[in-house]
């Protein structure tokens, strides 16, 4: 279904990883750790990492700062997904979507079901562009940043990945914020 048309060359984009835990930190985010591995292994650049607390307003600023970052292509945020009174990642960062990307929570649990099984309904995955940046929120354990990763996340952000990836669209993303466009 899916493969790397070889002739095509890798283009690496800059990605940014929050860790949302009121309890971590780098020495601790095994979570954070295995994206950045993941990411750095794939060629991609680590632009910026950081670890907030599940404060709506903290995850909102610092994901909303990185979309305005020229540096930063994609935001990939791991925790504060399920349903318990701290989980907000999802309240803090579907308002900033412009567009949302149902289809990556629907494939997200699909793998995460072959993993898991019923468990994969308690999290709330979701993903979404703002400011012409991808954002994914992931939940907080590094299995399901695995899953994200590995089923999802690299080929998307592999130029080579056939038929479609993200990183072909990037520079149309903000397409209709560009003048002249009768549409804007």
């Amino acid at each position: 279904m899916t493969r790397l048309d070889e002739s095509r060359p890798f283009i690496p984009v800059g990605i940014a990883v929050l860790t949302v835990s009121d309890t971590r930190t780098l020495a601790d985010d095994k979570s954070g750790d295995t994206l950045v591995a993941r990411i750095e292994a794939a060629g991609h650049r680590l632009s910026a990492r950081a670890i907030v607390p599940d404060d709506r307003t903290r995850i909102y600023d610092q994901v909303k700062a990185w979309t305005l970052d020229d540096t930063i292509d994609v935001v990939i945020t791991t925790g504060g997904t399920g349903f318990t009174g701290r989980d907000v990642t999802p309240e803090a960062l579907e308002p900033l979507f412009e567009k949302r990307m149902d289809g990556f929570s629907e494939v997200f649990h699909r793998i995460s079901y072959d993993k898991i099984g019923t468990s994969t309904i308690q999290s709330r995955a979701t993903g979404g562009v703002a400011n012409a940046t991808f954002i994914f929120v992931l939940p907080g354990s590094p299995g399901a940043c695995k899953d994200a990763w590995d089923g999802i996340l690299a080929g998307q952000l592999d130029y080579r990945h056939m038929p479609c990836n993200f990183v072909e669209i990037m520079p149309r993303l903000d397409e209709h914020l560009k003048r002249g466009n009768p549409s804007a």
